[in-house]
């Protein structure tokens, strides 16, 4: 089937095959930026059904969305240095508005921990502000140097992320449970991939984190 659409063939070399697929369904192409993708009209509607399908359960559950800039400075960044040891090699800088050089750098969002923790820290004032559940719908930026793969790797792409503040440690962990349970449903009742749940080990979780699941 594969020689008679002209693609590659899959066994023989599956990861020329898998952009031709994508491209062929026009789902998605490379683009003039190197390491970065062009979402074409089909792929972004499946990213709205995502969307839809998320924000649904996000916000049965009390979260909000809101919006933070996408320029976080280096200050910032500091601060929640063991946060973002792992993003660093890979951080895209803001250093000059024309032809002026910027006072301090600023970073092009790799995460967003470090501009949204700001605010929380004046949000907060009492318990009484608690729980906090916010939400964000954005894109990030990280300058891979590894071969980029549709989808899969590129330098700028698509998520969102949630980011929360409550009373003690037992709700905190309730709700990372909740969140994961609203991911398995996307996966499983929603896109047809079957998961598996569990920790990930020492290695493998998120930088500054106490474990990931």
């Amino acid at each position: 089937m594969s020689e008679q659409l002209g693609m590659q063939n899959k066994k023989a070399a599956f990861s020329e095959w898998y952009n031709e697929v994508i491209v062929k369904a026009e789902l998605a192409e490379h683009s003039a930026v190197s390491g970065c993708m062009v979402v074409r009209p089909n792929a972004y509607a499946v990213w709205e059904i995502v969307q839809n399908a998320l924000d649904a359960r996000f916000k049965a559950r009390g979260v909000k969305n809101a919006y933070f800039p996408m320029f976080i400075p280096e200050r910032l960044l500091k601060k929640e240095s063991q946060h973002i040891e792992g993003f660093n090699p890979e951080v895209a800088w803001v250093t000059h508005a024309g032809d002026s050089k910027l006072e301090e750098r600023l970073a092009v969002r790799p995460t967003s921990e470090t501009i949204m923790y700001e605010s929380f820290a004046r949000w907060i004032r009492s318990w009484r502000d608690l729980p906090l559940l916010v939400n964000q719908w954005c894109n990030v930026v990280r300058w891979e140097f590894k071969h980029a793969q549709l989808f899969l790797r590129t330098r700028e792409f698509l998520w969102q992320e949630g980011h929360t503040a409550f009373a003690d440690k037992k709700e905190a962990e309730r709700d990372v449970r909740d969140a994961l349970e609203d991911y398995r449903t996307l996966y499983e009742d929603y896109l047809a991939i079957p998961v598996t749940q569990g920790l990930k080990s020492d290695k493998e979780k998120f930088a500054g984190a106490e474990y990931t699941l």
